[in-house]
């Protein structure tokens, strides 16, 4: 894993836009074809809403969770048109749009005291303390006071001996895409493995792409300190799951 600090001098907007965005437009379906089972933290979360609870999943990807409760209603978003595509191929409600500006109104999603937003494995993507913090409010901005955001974040400190290790919190990510994938006609030419690869072809190896992608690195208590930072909420929970921080805020009156 390279550092940042080889894009110095990039604003954090050019950062994103090249090592963030445009790399989840590139893999978007050898991305989604590695993510379809959800975490028990967000899915517990989302089961516990009540019947007809309106939600937001803000970064929503493939359309992982947009599902998982068929008694709410979802709307999903994201930056990546390659995955919002994906989400629609699905049947599921998404729209291109940028987290730091999300096109809701203020507590839009007001008709019950649950009604929710989620933001799982995205906020790490975005380049400044400042960002990431806008990012959370715009979460809580968007719920009506009482309701919940949960917030998912990789974390520094891997536990998990599947995981790689990190010596400091702002790092590039590669993602391998192995060239037989695309070259064969999509991502399910061949079974994805647990860390985003394909399996070995046994035979012939063409050299894969690899693609950078930007994450911060959270340590523990910072995801909660950023929260609360926005004074719009309070912590009703937070923890350390499969290698990533996460909280869940109720947003105050």
């Amino acid at each position: 894993m390279s550092t940042p600090a080889a894009a110095a001098g990039q604003q954090p907007e050019q950062l994103e836009a090249q090592h963030v965005h445009a790399v989840y437009d590139l893999i978007a379906d050898h991305f989604s074809a590695t993510r379809y089972k959800p975490w028990p933290v967000v899915d517990s979360f989302l089961r516990e809403q009540p019947l007809g609870a309106l939600g937001a999943d803000v970064g929503c990807g493939n359309g992982k969770y947009l599902g998982v409760n068929p008694d709410v209603v979802m709307l999903g978003s994201d930056r990546s048109a390659k995955l919002v595509g994906i989400c629609r191929e699905r049947g599921f409600d998404a729209m291109i749009c940028d987290g730091l500006m999300l096109p809701y109104r203020s507590s839009a999603f007001v008709r019950l005291r649950s009604d929710f937003a989620i933001s799982i494995a995205v906020i790490h993507h975005f380049a400044t303390p400042e960002r990431r913090q806008h990012a959370i409010a715009e979460l809580l901005r968007i719920v009506r006071p009482g309701g919940s955001v949960l917030i998912f974040v990789w974390a520094l400190e891997q536990e998990s001996q599947s995981r790689r290790k990190f010596d400091q919190q702002d790092v590039f990510v590669p993602w391998k895409m192995p060239k037989r994938i695309y070259a064969a006609g999509g991502a399910g030419a061949e079974g994805p493995a647990a860390d985003g690869t394909a399996s070995a072809a046994p035979a012939e190896r063409t050299p894969d792409e690899v693609y950078q992608r930007y994450y911060h690195m959270f340590v523990a208590g910072e995801l909660d300190a950023l929260a609360l930072a926005t004074g719009m909420c309070s912590i009703t929970a937070s923890g350390y799951d499969r290698d990533n921080h996460y909280v869940i805020l109720e947003r105050r009156p």
